[in-house]
């Protein structure tokens, strides 16, 4: 439908997108490259080196980790 809200790690794209200038595909670019790595090193990879806040991070790494059938 339409209408259907987005939900999870993917509702917070948007506000990632507009508050970091870039398309979510960079983002999740980054965090590819850096494969094999845990989840919460993903994280602080993207807080560290991205000055992306903790909860953005999250939102990448868990939707990006999903799509690619490692989580």
């Amino acid at each position: 439908m339409a209408d259907e809200k987005v939900k999870g790690p993917a509702s917070y794209f948007p506000s990632i997108e507009k508050a970091y200038g870039r398309p979510i595909s960079d983002w999740q670019r980054h965090v590819r490259e850096r494969y094999p790595a845990k989840h919460m090193e993903l994280v602080a990879m993207l807080k560290d080196e991205h000055r992306i806040g903790h909860g953005h991070a999250n939102a990448i790494v868990a939707h990006t980790l999903a799509q690619d059938g490692l989580k």
